[in-house]
Formats: structure tokens, sequence, C-alpha cells
């Protein structure tokens, strides 16, 4: 077989996912090479990712490398791909997946949420709306870049603290500098935190497909981020929008919890079902249903006004 020709973003984040991929696939007896590209998202640091739109901003200029087939497959952060893949690419493998929490970065271990003139850093609009929902008095400041530069940022005091994802930090050796994890029954993570999902376009040789399922994808994993990916492609949610879902797997029985907040955190939805794994992406629909249902509807439409209105008056 020839070398399996990786894309990826060229932070140092994104790199060790692409060394990761690397990695197993080498257990498996099979080369490699990784490509970097850089996106839209790497570029633009100085604006929000709401303001920049938030379909595709890591991963655009990276599909257009493997529709023409100058890589074999793309290596993302799950929890950064899109709801919905542009016709002709699809997500062949989920890695194994990492501790799901976000945490609280910081010098100071002394530090918490319930300090009263906390300022936090976070470009998430997630995590700003959860922090309004329950820790209204935290000041939170726009904060962008790869991790090195988001704590480089704090290091020149923008903020006290950062909030991350927790895989991200350990992944780069920063688990000194984390002073609490946030509880999942508050801070539900976006869809496929903790993973690393493998993109592909459709003429990808069969051999090469074959080969990066079998030793790249996590099953157990999988059958999460389908669920929780059904759930997100029913509500159409992206990077802009504050939704959460998380999906567990006992045995052959998949639980999933996850919801919708307001940006002002406000009005918070949050719903649970169980079903049968075999099921994963129907069980994820179901919960869309029944947030929307519950009133995520208005919510969502709320939200998406309101992000338009905020583009149209920055543009002008």
């Amino acid at each position: 077989m020839e070398k399996i020709r990786i894309g990826t973003r060229g932070s140092k984040l994104a790199l060790w996912q692409a060394d990761h991929v690397a990695a197993l696939l080498k257990q498996g007896g099979i080369e490699s090479e990784i490509i970097t590209i850089d996106t839209k998202g790497d570029k633009i640091l100085d604006v929000s990712i709401s303001k920049i739109g938030s379909k595709g901003v890591f991963t655009e200029e990276i599909e257009e490398q493997l529709q023409l087939g100058n890589i074999d497959i793309a290596v993302h952060s799950a929890k950064d791909m899109q709801s919905e893949l542009p016709q002709g690419f699809e997500l062949i493998a989920f890695t194994e997946r990492e501790v799901v929490n976000d945490v609280l970065v910081g010098m100071d271990m002394c530090l918490s949420l319930d300090k009263e003139d906390i300022v936090v850093g976070t470009s998430s609009t997630r995590r700003v709306a959860l922090l309004k929902h329950f820790y209204p008095h935290v000041k939170t400041v726009s904060v962008r870049g790869n991790l090195q530069t988001r704590i480089a940022k704090m290091k020149d005091g923008v903020c006290d603290a950062l909030l991350l994802a927790y895989a991200g930090v350990h992944r780069m050796d920063y688990d000194d500098m984390i002073i609490s994890k946030l509880p999942l029954d508050k801070f539900i993570p976006p869809v496929g935190q903790g993973s690393v999902a493998v993109e592909c376009y459709t003429s990808l040789h069969e051999e090469k497909r074959q080969a990066i399922r079998k030793y790249v994808n996590h099953e157990n994993t999988e059958k999460r981020l389908r669920c929780e990916r059904g759930f997100l492609k029913t509500l159409q949610g992206g990077c802009s929008i504050p939704v959460f879902g998380l999906a567990d797997l006992q045995e052959d029985t998949l639980t999933i919890k996850g919801g919708i907040v307001d940006l002002e955190g406000t009005k918070i939805i949050r719903k649970r079902i169980m079903g049968s794994a075999e099921n994963a992406e129907s069980i994820g629909r179901e919960l869309a249903e029944e947030v929307l249902k519950a009133g995520g509807d208005k919510i969502l439409e709320d939200i998406k006004e309101k992000l338009n209105q905020k583009q149209t008056h920055e543009s002008k």
C-alpha cells in the first residue's frame, strides 16, 4: 500500500493529533506522511468564530485538498467538525476518547469560578453562556489562537484564567496549570470533545479506508460520537450556537444528555434519553427533537437572529 497522506492544521495540537493517527497506522505496519494546511480559522485571530461564520472555519481549506486528491485523509478535533459535511465527504474513524471535561486553567491554583472579580478567557459561545447561567458574576473576555497563544495572552494579563478542553491541555503537557475540572452536571461539553476525527473524500481507495477503520477507529467512541452528531445535525448547531451533548455507552446501551442555552444564559434546556447502541444516530436525533419541542426551537431562532444582527451591524 502507498503511504497515507494525512492533512492537518499546523498548530502544535493539530500536529499532535496527526502524529497520533500516524502512530496508530504505524502499529498496523502502514506508513504515512503529514501535510500541513492553513485554514481561515488559523489566519483570522482578531475576531470571534461566530463573526467569521461557523461552518468549516477550521476545515474548508483542508477539505479542498481532500477533494483534489492531494491528501488521503484529514485529521480534526471532532468538536470542530460542522454538523453536516459537504457532499462527498465523510467521517470514517474516531480515535479513543480522552477525558471530556472543560477545565479552568491558570497560574494561581487558588482561583475558582466562585471568586467575585475573576476574568475568564474563552472564545466559545457555549462556555460564555453556561458561565452566565451558573456563575453570572464571572466576567469573560474573548481569547483566540492556538493553546500556546491563549496561555501567553493570559500570562500577559488579558485574563486571570482560561476555560479550555481537558484533552488539548493534557495533550500539550499543561496539566500542571489545571486549576479544576468543571463538573459534567453543569458544563456538558460540545459534541465530539476529546476525540480526533478522520475525514475522507469518497474517492479514497478502499484498501486505505479499511486500514484506517481497522487501526485508527475506536468502536465505542464511534458509537458515542455518531449519537452526539445525530443530535447536533438535527439541532443544526455550529461553533457559534451554544449547544452541548454527551453520550455514554454501557454495554449496548447509549445514554445521551444534551441541550441548548440562550446567549444571555437565562434559559437552559437539558434532556436525557437512552437507547440501543445500534440506533446511535436516531437516539441523538430523538434527543434533539425533545429539546426543540421543549422550547429549544425558540432559543435557536432567537440566537440565530441575534448573531445575524450582530454580523450585519459589524459589517456596516
